[in-house]
């Protein structure tokens, strides 16, 4: 299916100077309190500050007709008021139940952020037309129509989800009344093939919400009865309580089914109130594959697993009041909270349209109990289909692998079909034409899931009229876009990709010294291609790039000419963060794995001048150790400045995305995690140190979530710094027993695994100062706000020198500008402390 889509009287003269004095009042009220929660935040210095509330460069999203592309701003820091709104968490949804919005984003790392801006901008001639916006808005990003003639996007007030229309030549913007959507489970706005009508979730009533009465939600009860089977440790989030929690569920799930005209706004109900899950248009326009949530419910996992009723209805059909318009049920799926840790449900899922046929539904269903760990011959089978819906689905072939997704192609008898080996990390590729499966099936790439200098990239992709995306094809031959990771770094590429012949041609490929995306081509013209180019100097633009004659081109490298020229000039937001340089560099572990980290100076650095420096990193598993070393990200990337990188305005050095492999059986990596993270550390500290920037006296470490673990377990595990701050991390690894990270064992399988990665069993032997950040809000379940405040009462009463600093309202990823000022000022301010002030000639040892 097309996948998830984005888609939030005049008064008298004497009665407005009859309430002035209380208007005023209000005002004032308002003013003080917006100061006391200003002052309860502290700040970092100004030159920082004024980076960070400097405007952020939009994101550019090319229309499917590729003759206009939109700019999309979207605002950085929401303010703390925005972040504070009440919200009820519903079974891994959280809600706000005054306009029923999302109140975060999936899997509840982060705040739905808003659009500050939109510009249209003319492939043609560059012209550009700003889209206005309404007065206090918070729009999410905008969704093309296929015919790029108009936009949609949901707009969030303090009431509702509203729902806007946008005309793509004039940039005129419209409200749709009546329209109040609800983004529960998501879905909830999508253009039907027709391209002038929106099948939507609307909120199904206006009615209060049910009242909880002191103690009358009764226990919260929950039973086993012996069966066998774990569910991931992630799936345990928000999840809900009691019977008052099952009635909220259901009253803020329940949306109405709908079809609204984008030109007349004409709101026409489809079927019966109901908790709608998943939709599915088929390109005939009449049929939806429709999921519903039924009971009953779980209190261990997220509305994800519970029981569903898949469908098919036909939106032409007339059905009495009350009554949805089934022509066949596809399955009633059973409560699914004892999945296999890695493993996929029974039953029917993963349900896909056939784009070039009326009504053609395709669909996976597991052939090993969904179970990784089990022998298979084979895992997946894969059945179709076809309308009218009246016969017995067909198999159309097998895979050994888990099947991980089939892409259409414009082609009827083209499609991509593949499939993963979770326990080998291994992806493999197939052509085949689903109508002729068994004689056409043909292997095209088979490759480690690591594999990043060998990566194809993906597909181009064109929208079709009804609204499909689809491979683009012209003749035998497919268009391929990809990150092009390097031993110099990332230099996207597009290619030509002959499926007969299985030969490539390189078209394009950004320049060592620059970082340039393809974005799709200019109108029609496959000699034409629209780039978003950068450099670490250059503000991001757009371009169009005209490839010319042939030439002889060494290997991967384009075997065209060409040149470009501008369609946009956006201008530099900070242009002081350009004295900022940064260099990748290439190193070995002491065991051999080749390693790269990117390293920042700050302004005006002098070469040879060793500095206090702080390290980054994120811990990545690797099942092979030659893919491990392999150079991902980009230092020729416009520079921009978040969190720790700030502190390069204030005299440091970052040795940032350092390459922290974690190498070994996917099944058993973590039975040498720690050795690895310090064999990691050491030899990314000792590279710095000799390139004569890192002062060996003066560095420090920082990490998030996962990364926040591996900060903590290096200062209680080396000597290599002075001090650390993690943010947002989980430090006791028996509070998430049936698996962390890639570690898919439970405590009681690997109980010294789990003893050895927790910090908290070491809390006795750190002493080196630790700052540990956490946001109050965190829904994710591997970093409860419990772990850090653990170990800090851990660390501090086994004598450690750390500080808790608890950023109230903030989910796992901080949100908020008061946030995000509050943990630079932290970390500045500890890390001069503990790392750049620290007395000169003492080892990071003696802390």
């Amino acid at each position: 299916m097309q996948g998830k889509h984005l888609l939030r009287g005049v008064a008298s003269a004497a009665f407005a100077v009859a309430i002035a004095p209380a208007a005023i009042a209000a005002s004032s009220a308002a003013t003080a309190s917006a100061a006391a929660v200003s002052s309860a935040y502290n700040q970092p210095p100004k030159e920082i500050l004024d980076v960070m509330r400097a405007p952020p460069p939009p994101s550019p999203f090319l229309s499917p007709t590729r003759d206009k592309l939109m700019l999309v701003t979207i605002q950085d820091y929401p303010s703390i008021a925005k972040v504070a709104t009440p919200f009820l968490r519903l079974a891994g949804v959280r809600i706000e139940p005054g306009n029923r919005s999302q109140h975060d984003t999936p899997g509840g790392y982060g705040i739905p952020p808003c659009v500050s801006a939109i510009d249209l901008v003319q492939v043609a001639d560059g012209k550009q037309t700003a889209v206005k916006l309404p007065a206090g808005a918070c729009p999410r990003p905008p969704v093309w129509s296929a015919d790029g003639q108009r936009f949609v996007f949901e707009n969030t007030t303090t009431e509702a989800v509203e729902l806007w229309v946008g005309d793509a030549r004039t940039g005129a913007v419209h409200r749709l009344p009546g329209v109040r959507l609800n983004q529960m489970f998501g879905d909830q706005v999508q253009w039907m093939p027709d391209q002038k009508t929106l099948l939507v979730k609307l909120v199904s009533t206006q009615k209060a919400p049910p009242a909880e009465v002191p103690g009358s939600d009764g226990p919260g009860i929950q039973e086993s009865l012996g069966g066998s089977g774990q569910s991931s440790t992630y799936e345990n989030r928000d999840t809900l309580r009691n019977r008052h929690d099952e009635a909220l569920f259901n009253f803020y799930g329940t949306s109405q089914l709908a079809l609204v005209d984008s030109a007349t706004g004409k709101v026409t109900p489809v079927g019966k109130p109901g908790l709608y899950e998943d939709l599915g248009v088929a390109p005939n326009g009449h049929h939806v594959l429709v999921t519903e949530i039924r009971p009953p419910y779980s209190y261990v996992t997220t509305f994800d697993r519970f029981p569903k009723q898949v469908e098919i209805w036909d939106l032409s059909q007339r059905t009495a009041k009350g009554a949805n318009p089934v022509v066949r049920e596809i399955a009633s799926l059973p409560l699914a909270d004892r999945v296999p840790n890695r493993g996929v449900p029974t039953g029917p899922r993963n349900f896909t349209w056939r784009p070039t046929d009326a009504a053609t539904l395709v669909w996976a269903e597991a052939l090993d109990g969904g179970n990784p760990n089990v022998k298979a011959a084979e895992r997946d089978k894969l059945m179709m289909l076809k309308a009218p819906f009246s016969g017995a689905p067909v198999e159309i072939t097998r895979t050994e692998q888990r099947y991980a997704g089939l892409a259409w192609s414009e082609q009827p008898g083209v499609a991509l079909l593949s499939d993963y080996d979770v326990n080998r990390k291994w992806h493999r590729t197939w052509q085949i034409n689903v109508d002729d499966a068994k004689n056409s099936r043909r292997l095209i790439w088979d490759m480690s899931s690591d594999e990043k200098y060998g990566n194809p990239g993906m597909p181009i992709r064109r929208k079709l009229a009804n609204g499909f995306n689809v491979i683009r094809l012209d003749g035998d031959t497919m268009f391929l876009s990809g990150a092009g990771s390097s031993p110099d770094g990332d230099r996207p590429f597009l290619d030509k990709f002959n499926l007969k012949t299985q030969q490539t041609e390189r078209l394009f490929r950004s320049s060592k010294t620059s970082y340039e995306q393809f974005l799709g081509f200019a109108g029609n013209d496959e000699r034409r291609l629209l780039t978003w180019y950068q450099s670490a100097e250059e503000t991001p633009n757009a371009f169009v790039r005209t490839l010319g004659a042939s030439t002889q081109a060494a290997a991967g490298e384009p075997s065209y000419a060409s040149s470009s020229v501008a369609l946009t000039h956006l201008a530099d937001p900070v242009p002081q963060v350009r004295q900022i340089k940064k260099r990748l560099v290439k190193y070995k572990r002491a065991d051999g794995i080749e390693l790269s980290f990117t390293l920042y100076t700050p302004p005006g650095y002098k070469e040879g001048t060793r500095l206090p420096t702080i390290l980054n990193a994120y811990p990545l598993d690797y099942a092979d150790a030659s893919k491990a070393g392999q150079t991902t990200g980009s230092q020729a990337t416009f520079t921009r400045l978040r969190q720790y990188r700030l502190l390069l305005l204030s005299g440091y050095a970052i040795i940032d995305s350092a390459a922290f492999p974690i190498v070994g059986d996917p099944r058993k990596a973590y039975d040498t995690y720690t050795e690895q993270l310090v064999a990691n550390a050491k030899a990314a500290v000792d590279e710095a140190v000799r390139l004569g920037v890192t002062d060996p006296d003066r560095v420090g470490v920082t990490g998030h979530s996962h990364g926040a673990l591996m900060t903590a377990n290096l200062l209680a595990h080396s000597n290599l710094f002075r001090a650390g701050a993690a943010t947002s991390g989980s430090y006791n690894k028996s509070l998430t027993p049936f698996g962390f990270q890639n570690e898919r064992r439970s405590v009681w399988e690997a109980p010294d695994v789990y003893t050895k990665a927790s910090t908290f069993f070491y809390a006795d032997k750190l002493k080196t100062p630790l700052l540990i950040v956490h946001g109050t809000d965190d829904a994710n379940p591997g970093t409860t706000p419990l772990q850090s405040v653990k170990l800090y009462e851990a660390l501090r009463g086994n004598g450690g020198v750390t500080r808790l600093v608890m950023l109230p309202h903030e989910p796992h990823w901080y949100a908020a500008r008061e946030s995000n000022e509050q943990l630079v000022y932290e970390m500045l301010r500890w890390f001069d402390k503990y790392v750049k002030n620290a007395p000169a000639g003492t080892s990071a040892a003696s802390h």
